[in-house]
């Protein structure tokens, strides 16, 4: 099987949630499924089907988790030494050449991933532009709308 990189608080973050499903949503919804049954006939019985969907849910959710963890390279750049380098899990802050716009974003795993929090997948294609690349490089990244031409300003190991 392959690995998938993934930050240690993306790991982190995974474990909760798992955690959180198995020690109060999976009991609870068995809760829901004993009572349902004891209001007699399963098949005309909507809160049974409902809570038995949310179990299928639940059950699901749990496995998809513990399958990413298993497979998970857990990368901690915290612990790495800042050479200026571009790789997976750093913060970079970059300036778009022609608009003087500066933004920061991290690259993370594709699990962990939300644009709204500037957490950029490793496989987006501003990543892919990124990687590799050092401390006041400019990178020419081809993205859906285009080039976009950035100079690296800052790198972070945290």
């Amino acid at each position: 099987m392959s690995q998938y990189p993934m930050t240690a608080h993306g790991a982190q973050m995974l474990r909760d949630e798992l955690n959180e499903l198995k020690t109060k949503t999976r009991p609870r919804i068995i809760e829901s499924i004993a009572e349902a049954r004891e209001h007699g006939d399963l098949k005309e019985n909507a809160e049974y089907h409902a809570a038995r969907e949310q179990q299928s849910f639940c059950e699901g959710r749990i496995q998809d988790i513990e399958g990413k963890l298993s497979n998970a390279q857990i990368i901690d750049v915290t612990k790495m030494e800042n050479t200026g380098k571009v790789i997976f899990g750093t913060t970079v802050t970059i300036l778009n050449v022609d608009t003087e716009e500066e933004t920061t974003y991290r690259i993370v795993g594709d699990d962990e991933a939300d644009i709204k929090n500037n957490l950029i997948s490793v496989n987006s294609p501003i990543a892919r532009g990124l990687i590799g690349k050092e401390l006041d490089d400019t990178v020419t990244i081809q993205t859906p709308a285009g080039s976009v031409e950035v100079e690296i300003i800052e790198v972070e190991y945290i």
